[in-house]
């Protein structure tokens, strides 16, 4: 029994049961991920002055697709205070797409608390102490854990929330956001075929997000620091 099943039990509502970890290209798996943490958090001087830097690891790596091409353009053509702004209204200011795993399978709900408190303790299992403001279940944090941390358990989270990454990722093409790109890069390191449309996802993991608010811990749209990071 894996150690997320062990802390939230058998895939329930709006999530998938992994098959066992098999990876047959973990470096590829590693880059994509680190990139697409980096690109998925708010945009700032550093992420723009890294980008031919993280185009290059996606090429090193054979991962550099057609679309991520049209990310990185989409990103440098335009002013850095331009890509903030769009950045801010599409993740910060509005939850239609939330980088938050378990919001899109339970809302702001009391059972979401203890699939919080579940990804907290996969961290420290592995010695990492989340700091800050930032939620366990935040996209970006989760990649980094997977590419640098365990890609064993970085990979169950991922793939247990499946649903979660492709309704983010359908969301996004449908809003003509370029960071849907990422998310199908991501989907890439998983096992299985990502769907088409939002209806699909929703007959297979059966679940639309529910609304109870219990005043959950407010999140910026920063990566939580880790207290230790595995280097390459």
């Amino acid at each position: 029994m894996s150690l997320l099943e062990k802390l939230l039990g058998k895939p329930g509502k709006g999530t998938v049961a992994p098959e066992a970890y098999a990876d047959r290209n973990p470096r590829r798996s590693a880059v994509v991920r680190q990139v697409a943490s980096l690109l998925l958090q708010y945009p700032d001087e550093d992420l723009q002055a890294s980008l031919p830097l993280l185009r290059t690891a996606l090429e090193e790596a054979g991962a550099l697709t057609d679309g991520m091409e049209e990310l990185f353009a989409s990103f440098s053509a335009r002013p850095l205070t331009e890509v903030q702004s769009e950045y801010v209204q599409e993740f910060d200011l509005s939850k239609r797409h939330s980088l938050h795993l378990t919001y899109w399978t339970d809302g702001d709900t009391r059972r979401r608390g203890e699939a919080l408190a579940a990804f907290k303790e996969v961290y420290r299992e592995h010695g990492m102490l989340p700091e800050g403001t930032e939620l366990p279940d935040y996209l970006p944090l989760v990649l980094e854990f997977a590419a640098k941390v365990s890609p064993a358990d970085g990979y169950e989270l991922l793939q247990r929330y499946r649903p979660s990454l492709e309704l983010l990722r359908l969301a996004l093409r449908d809003a003509g956001l370029p960071h849907t790109h990422v998310l199908s890069l991501v989907c890439s390191t998983l096992p299985g075929v990502s769907p088409e449309d939002a209806q699909t996802v929703m007959r297979t993991a059966g679940y639309g997000p529910p609304t109870e608010t219990v005043g959950l811990e407010p999140y910026s749209s920063r990566l939580l620091p880790l207290s230790e990071r595995n280097r390459p």
